[in-house]
């Protein structure tokens, strides 16, 4: 297992779409084992093949908590196939677009059939959180990003913001690095809200 470099805009390949994994084999566990490798260490709580530079349909995802055990979660090849007619809103963001989060809107409920890290066929239904973080994942590999869902105007601003800063490093000839600052996103685990003031 090895901690991978995470893509972050204003990389062209966060557009591209990824293609559907043929066969389950020892190179496709062992990417994945890479992948959950790598969000641990961002720390993350979900993570996309592409956003590490994999090709391919395959997710990761943990949305247990600090005080849990580990409750990994291998996707390939995930789909939605039933999504519920009420909507939450999530505070999201991304280990792709480091320090920038925004409340997105998605169905508060969906199934979802995928492959599992054996190559068994399996199907879930999700809620909440785990259903966000799939939802996120998925729009990963069909070269979605979550800013995708927010107003045009603050999409615009943070995908300036970040080539600006890509550009600066060019011009500095050193590499741009936004994981150097400390950050946490959905594909991110982010640090507690404080707690609401009692009535």
């Amino acid at each position: 297992m090895a901690v991978r470099p995470i893509l972050t805009l204003p990389d062209n390949l966060l557009r591209q779409k990824s293609e559907r994994v043929a066969k389950v084999d020892g190179p496709v566990r062992a990417a994945l084992d890479d992948m959950i490798e790598t969000m641990y260490d961002a720390p993350g709580i979900g993570l996309a093949g592409v956003q590490v530079g994999i090709m391919q349909r395959l997710v990761v995802i943990d949305v247990a908590r600090k005080d849990e055990e580990p409750q990994p979660l291998f996707l390939i090849n995930p789909e939605i196939v039933q999504a519920s007619a009420e909507l939450m809103v999530y505070e999201e963001g991304c280990l792709s677009i480091p320090d920038y989060y925004e409340d997105v809107e998605r169905p508060e409920r969906v199934r979802v059939r995928f492959q599992d890290r054996h190559g068994a066929e399996c199907e879930i239904e999700a809620d909440g959180l785990l259903a966000t973080a799939i939802q996120h994942e998925i729009d990963h590999l069909d070269g979605v990003l979550f800013i995708d869902h927010i107003s045009r105007l603050k999409r615009e601003r943070v995908v300036k913001k970040f080539a600006k800063a890509a550009r600066l490093a060019q011009d500095e000839n050193r590499p741009f690095d936004p994981r150097a600052e400390p950050r946490a996103a959905m594909g991110a685990r982010r640090p507690p809200r404080p707690a609401e003031p009692a009535a």
